[in-house]
């Protein structure tokens, strides 16, 4: 369904029945990645999208969202752009500065509205990963969230292998193939997945604390051209909810033909 010019926001039943038309499964786990402004207004804004999806999963299924921090770690890109042209000095006052991650406060950067409105939920369940967390409320929320080990970012010790687990999907709300988590799974699921140091800093009882790790070094340029092949094998169902253009897959289907052509195709 999509408004004229003069048409009024987004209610939940719009926005139901376009996620019906998608094929959004019921009584299913469902990964969200979405950008509220190609969305469109609604009537309450992300709470109107959550209450939708929600209706449409049913009581059973959990929505996750990813409530990413890349700025309390020096070895992530977005770090790395920020002090670009930096001299050491500088570059040492900056990191000295830098907030240390703690799942029961610290925002998302850069994950949007939705993901926000979601990790602010009284019920809602973040894992503690200090890069890649993820939130999700639901029936499962605690269990997707569990585990989510240092050296783990977005493999299967994190709560994506959890949704691999429950045979979740993967809802595309606005943005495309480049933010889809679920296929960095594969990464390390690749015969000899590259891996390189990382650099963070967590609240330990109060206290600022620096973590170094070694873990799989994560690529998405070639994400854009892994989606579009896996749209050929028509596993991918697409449509409108509400301006955005969005799609629906199975993130288990996914995740396995990412494997086989991340092996294929980056050698």
């Amino acid at each position: 369904m999509i408004p004229d010019s003069g048409r009024k926001a987004w209610n939940e039943r719009d926005l139901r029945s376009d996620l019906l038309a998608l094929g959004v499964p019921s009584n299913r786990d469902v990964l969200v990645h979405c950008s509220m402004r190609r969305v469109g207004a609604c009537s309450h804004g992300a709470a109107t999208v959550v209450a939708a999806i929600r209706d449409v999963i049913g009581p059973d299924g959990s929505i996750v969202v990813p409530t990413q921090t890349p700025m309390n770690s020096t070895t992530s890109p977005a770090f790395l752009e920020a002090t670009r042209g930096l001299d050491s000095s500088a570059r040492a006052d900056y990191e000295a500065a830098m907030e240390a991650f703690d799942p029961a406060v610290t925002p998302s950067q850069g994950m949007g509205a939705l993901a926000e409105y979601v990790r602010l939920r009284p019920t809602a369940v973040r894992s503690h990963h200090p890069q890649t967390s993820f939130s999700a409320f639901g029936p499962r929320a605690a269990e997707l969230t569990a585990v989510h080990d240092l050296d783990c970012h977005l493999g299967e010790r994190s709560p994506l292998g959890a949704l691999y687990a429950t045979d979740a999907s993967v809802l595309l709300l606005g943005v495309g193939y480049e933010v889809c988590t679920a296929f960095h799974l594969a990464e390390y699921w690749l015969p000899a997945p590259r891996r390189r140091t990382h650099r963070c800093y967590i609240q330990v009882g109060g206290r600022r604390v620096r973590r170094d790790f070694n873990a799989v070094h994560l690529d998405d340029d070639d994400f854009d051209k892994l989606g579009d092949a896996y749209e050929r094998t028509q596993a991918v169902r697409y449509g409108k909810v509400g301006d955005a253009d969005a799609r629906v897959m199975p993130l288990r289907g996914a995740v396995d033909f990412a494997r086989e052509w991340m092996i294929e195709h980056r050698g």
